[in-house]
Protein backbone atom coordinates (compact mmCIF):
# COMPACT_ATOMS: atom_id res chain seq x y z
CA UNK A 1 0.00 0.00 0.00
CA UNK A 2 1.42 3.11 -1.25
CA UNK A 3 1.09 6.41 0.55
CA UNK A 4 -1.46 8.35 0.39
CA UNK A 5 -0.09 12.27 -0.13
CA UNK A 6 -2.02 15.76 -0.67
CA UNK A 7 1.36 17.84 -0.12
CA UNK A 8 4.96 16.54 -0.05
CA UNK A 9 6.06 14.51 3.03
CA UNK A 10 9.72 15.28 4.20
CA UNK A 11 11.25 11.75 5.41
CA UNK A 12 14.60 13.22 7.23
CA UNK A 13 17.10 12.86 10.06
CA UNK A 14 19.16 14.31 11.91
CA UNK A 15 22.95 13.67 13.24
CA UNK A 16 23.87 16.07 16.07
CA UNK A 17 26.40 17.02 18.88
CA UNK A 18 24.58 15.32 21.63
CA UNK A 19 21.06 14.63 22.83
CA UNK A 20 19.84 18.26 24.25
CA UNK A 21 17.18 20.16 22.45
CA UNK A 22 17.97 23.29 23.96
CA UNK A 23 21.63 23.55 24.01
CA UNK A 24 22.93 20.83 21.03
CA UNK A 25 23.52 21.76 17.16
CA UNK A 26 22.65 19.95 13.57
CA UNK A 27 26.20 18.82 11.97
CA UNK A 28 24.17 16.73 9.32
CA UNK A 29 20.52 16.53 7.51
CA UNK A 30 19.27 13.64 5.77
CA UNK A 31 16.07 14.67 3.74
CA UNK A 32 14.20 12.15 1.03
CA UNK A 33 11.16 14.63 -0.35
CA UNK A 34 8.32 12.28 -1.19
CA UNK A 35 5.83 14.62 -3.43
CA UNK A 36 2.08 13.42 -4.28
CA UNK A 37 3.05 11.96 -7.81
CA UNK A 38 5.42 9.83 -6.10
CA UNK A 39 8.30 11.34 -7.16
CA UNK A 40 11.72 11.21 -4.57
CA UNK A 41 14.21 13.67 -4.04
CA UNK A 42 17.42 13.31 -1.53
CA UNK A 43 19.06 16.20 -0.14
CA UNK A 44 22.56 15.90 2.64
CA UNK A 45 23.76 18.87 4.54
CA UNK A 46 26.82 18.86 6.84
CA UNK A 47 26.64 21.86 9.13
CA UNK A 48 29.09 23.70 10.84
CA UNK A 49 27.34 23.64 14.53
CA UNK A 50 29.94 26.64 15.38
CA UNK A 51 30.01 24.21 18.81
CA UNK A 52 32.68 21.20 19.37
CA UNK A 53 31.41 17.72 18.81
CA UNK A 54 32.07 15.95 21.34
CA UNK A 55 34.47 12.37 20.51
CA UNK A 56 31.80 10.52 22.15
CA UNK A 57 29.50 11.76 19.63
CA UNK A 58 32.00 11.64 16.83
CA UNK A 59 32.29 7.93 17.64
CA UNK A 60 28.46 7.55 17.14
CA UNK A 61 28.09 9.13 13.88
CA UNK A 62 31.55 9.29 12.42
CA UNK A 63 31.30 13.50 11.76
CA UNK A 64 34.44 15.46 13.15
CA UNK A 65 35.00 18.81 13.75
CA UNK A 66 37.75 18.68 11.09
CA UNK A 67 34.93 17.20 8.60
CA UNK A 68 32.56 20.41 9.01
CA UNK A 69 34.57 23.71 9.90
CA UNK A 70 34.45 24.43 6.71
CA UNK A 71 30.80 23.99 5.92
CA UNK A 72 27.68 26.62 6.27
CA UNK A 73 26.49 27.22 9.89
CA UNK A 74 22.31 26.19 10.19
CA UNK A 75 21.63 30.00 10.03
CA UNK A 76 23.04 29.97 6.58
CA UNK A 77 21.43 27.11 5.81
CA UNK A 78 18.14 28.07 6.97
CA UNK A 79 16.35 30.53 4.85
CA UNK A 80 16.79 27.58 2.25
CA UNK A 81 15.70 24.60 4.12
CA UNK A 82 12.97 26.79 5.05
CA UNK A 83 11.53 27.18 1.32
CA UNK A 84 12.54 23.73 0.72
CA UNK A 85 10.33 22.52 3.19
CA UNK A 86 7.50 25.15 3.14
CA UNK A 87 4.50 23.13 2.55
CA UNK A 88 5.38 19.82 3.55
CA UNK A 89 4.54 17.37 6.51
CA UNK A 90 7.55 15.26 8.19
CA UNK A 91 8.05 12.15 8.93
CA UNK A 92 11.38 10.64 10.64
CA UNK A 93 12.63 8.19 13.34
CA UNK A 94 12.14 9.08 17.00
CA UNK A 95 11.35 12.71 14.78
CA UNK A 96 8.54 14.15 17.41
CA UNK A 97 10.62 13.68 20.58
CA UNK A 98 14.03 14.39 18.76
CA UNK A 99 14.94 15.39 15.68
CA UNK A 100 11.63 17.59 14.60
CA UNK A 101 11.84 19.74 18.26
CA UNK A 102 15.83 20.09 17.34
CA UNK A 103 15.02 21.69 13.53
CA UNK A 104 12.59 24.08 15.16
CA UNK A 105 15.12 24.76 17.49
CA UNK A 106 17.33 25.63 15.21
CA UNK A 107 15.40 27.70 13.01
CA UNK A 108 14.57 29.85 15.82
CA UNK A 109 17.89 30.31 17.10
CA UNK A 110 18.70 31.86 13.26
CA UNK A 111 15.36 33.96 13.78
CA UNK A 112 13.95 31.91 10.77
CA UNK A 113 9.76 32.03 10.73
CA UNK A 114 9.28 28.54 10.79
CA UNK A 115 5.71 27.61 10.33
CA UNK A 116 5.86 24.12 12.16
CA UNK A 117 1.87 24.58 13.77
CA UNK A 118 0.24 23.86 10.23
CA UNK A 119 2.19 20.56 9.37
CA UNK A 120 1.38 16.63 9.81
CA UNK A 121 3.41 14.66 11.78
CA UNK A 122 4.60 10.75 11.51
CA UNK A 123 7.08 8.94 13.53
CA UNK A 124 7.64 5.92 12.39
CA UNK A 125 9.47 5.00 15.93
CA UNK A 126 5.85 5.11 17.24
CA UNK A 127 4.31 2.76 14.76
CA UNK A 128 7.15 0.22 15.16
CA UNK A 129 6.73 0.56 18.92
CA UNK A 130 3.04 0.42 19.12
CA UNK A 131 2.57 -2.22 16.32
CA UNK A 132 5.95 -4.52 17.50
CA UNK A 133 7.47 -3.18 21.07
CA UNK A 134 12.26 -2.05 19.93
CA UNK A 135 16.29 0.37 17.56
CA UNK A 136 16.17 1.71 13.67
CA UNK A 137 18.19 -1.37 12.76
CA UNK A 138 16.07 -3.87 14.45
CA UNK A 139 13.39 -2.22 12.89
CA UNK A 140 15.06 -2.06 9.41
CA UNK A 141 15.59 -5.79 9.97
CA UNK A 142 12.08 -6.97 10.81
CA UNK A 143 10.05 -5.05 7.91
CA UNK A 144 12.78 -5.21 5.50
CA UNK A 145 14.87 -7.85 6.10
CA UNK A 146 17.91 -6.48 5.78
CA UNK A 147 20.79 -5.50 6.95
CA UNK A 148 21.18 -1.33 8.45
CA UNK A 149 25.19 -0.64 7.04
CA UNK A 150 26.38 2.95 7.53
CA UNK A 151 23.87 3.32 10.81
CA UNK A 152 24.09 6.96 12.11
CA UNK A 153 24.94 8.43 9.05
CA UNK A 154 21.99 10.40 8.01
CA UNK A 155 20.93 9.20 4.87
CA UNK A 156 21.39 5.61 5.50
CA UNK A 157 19.30 6.01 8.53
CA UNK A 158 16.74 8.44 6.31
CA UNK A 159 16.33 5.64 3.73
CA UNK A 160 16.33 3.22 5.84
CA UNK A 161 13.51 5.23 7.96
CA UNK A 162 10.93 5.69 4.75
CA UNK A 163 12.03 2.06 3.63
CA UNK A 164 10.48 0.86 7.04
CA UNK A 165 7.16 3.37 6.59
CA UNK A 166 6.50 1.73 3.25
CA UNK A 167 6.52 -1.63 4.71
CA UNK A 168 4.55 -0.79 7.73
CA UNK A 169 1.68 0.38 5.61
CA UNK A 170 1.58 -3.44 3.49
CA UNK A 171 2.44 -5.24 7.13
CA UNK A 172 -0.71 -3.70 8.98
CA UNK A 173 -3.55 -2.82 6.81
CA UNK A 174 -5.66 -1.47 9.57
CA UNK A 175 -3.45 1.59 8.92
CA UNK A 176 -4.25 4.59 7.14
CA UNK A 177 -2.30 5.27 4.37
CA UNK A 178 -3.23 9.13 4.70
CA UNK A 179 -1.16 11.54 6.53
CA UNK A 180 -3.61 13.31 8.14
CA UNK A 181 -4.65 9.76 9.89
CA UNK A 182 -0.85 8.39 10.53
CA UNK A 183 0.17 11.71 12.06
CA UNK A 184 -3.03 11.15 14.41
CA UNK A 185 -1.39 7.13 14.94
CA UNK A 186 1.77 8.17 15.30
CA UNK A 187 2.30 12.01 15.41
CA UNK A 188 2.38 14.38 18.24
CA UNK A 189 -0.56 12.81 20.21
CA UNK A 190 -1.44 15.45 23.10
CA UNK A 191 2.10 17.21 23.17
CA UNK A 192 1.65 21.22 23.17
CA UNK A 193 5.31 22.25 22.74
CA UNK A 194 7.99 19.64 21.66
CA UNK A 195 9.84 19.31 24.95
CA UNK A 196 6.88 17.88 26.33
CA UNK A 197 6.64 20.98 29.16
CA UNK A 198 2.93 21.32 28.16
CA UNK A 199 0.45 18.90 27.04
CA UNK A 200 -3.03 19.03 26.18
CA UNK A 201 -5.99 17.33 28.54
CA UNK A 202 -9.39 15.45 26.69
CA UNK A 203 -10.47 19.20 26.43
CA UNK A 204 -7.25 20.80 24.48
CA UNK A 205 -6.87 22.32 27.67
CA UNK A 206 -3.01 22.96 27.92
CA UNK A 207 -1.28 21.76 31.08
CA UNK A 208 1.85 21.66 32.70
CA UNK A 209 3.75 18.36 32.40
CA UNK A 210 6.65 18.95 35.03
CA UNK A 211 7.71 20.30 38.40
CA UNK A 212 5.31 21.77 41.37
CA UNK A 213 2.66 22.77 38.97
CA UNK A 214 2.10 19.39 37.04
CA UNK A 215 -1.56 18.50 35.90
CA UNK A 216 -2.76 22.15 36.68
CA UNK A 217 -3.55 24.25 33.68
CA UNK A 218 -1.36 26.55 32.13
CA UNK A 219 -3.78 29.47 32.46
CA UNK A 220 -4.73 29.00 36.44
CA UNK A 221 -0.77 29.18 36.45
CA UNK A 222 0.13 32.10 35.03
CA UNK A 223 -2.94 33.96 36.87
CA UNK A 224 -2.15 32.98 40.29
CA UNK A 225 1.46 33.33 39.96
CA UNK A 226 2.60 35.53 37.18
CA UNK A 227 6.19 35.71 38.17
CA UNK A 228 6.57 31.75 37.28
CA UNK A 229 6.30 32.78 33.53
CA UNK A 230 9.36 35.14 34.23
CA UNK A 231 11.07 32.03 35.76
CA UNK A 232 10.17 29.94 32.96
CA UNK A 233 10.86 32.88 30.53
CA UNK A 234 14.65 33.44 31.60
CA UNK A 235 15.14 30.14 33.14
CA UNK A 236 16.84 27.15 29.86
CA UNK A 237 14.11 26.06 28.19
CA UNK A 238 13.81 25.28 24.81
CA UNK A 239 12.57 28.25 23.01
CA UNK A 240 9.42 26.15 21.17
CA UNK A 241 8.76 25.60 24.83
CA UNK A 242 9.18 29.08 25.59
CA UNK A 243 7.21 30.53 22.32
CA UNK A 244 4.20 28.19 23.17
CA UNK A 245 4.23 29.45 26.70
CA UNK A 246 4.05 33.26 25.64
CA UNK A 247 1.11 31.97 22.48
CA UNK A 248 -0.86 30.34 25.92
CA UNK A 249 -0.44 34.06 27.80
CA UNK A 250 -1.41 36.02 24.72
CA UNK A 251 -4.64 34.03 24.29
CA UNK A 252 -5.17 34.51 27.66
CA UNK A 253 -5.01 38.11 27.40
CA UNK A 254 -7.17 38.25 24.63
CA UNK A 255 -9.74 36.93 26.38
Amino acid sequence: MELELNRPLIVFDLETTGTNVATDRIVEIGIVKIFPDGREEDKRYLVNPTVPIPPEVTAIHGITNEDVMNEPTFAQLAGELNEYMKHCDFAGFNSVRFDFPLLVEEFLRSNVDFDSDSRKFVDVQRIFHTMEPRNLSAAYKFYCDKELENAHTAMADTKATYEILKAQLIRYPQISNQIDKLSEFAGKTNLVDFGGRFIYDNNKVPLFNFGKHKGKPVTQVLQNEPSYYDWMMNSDFALDTKRKLAQIKLLMLNK
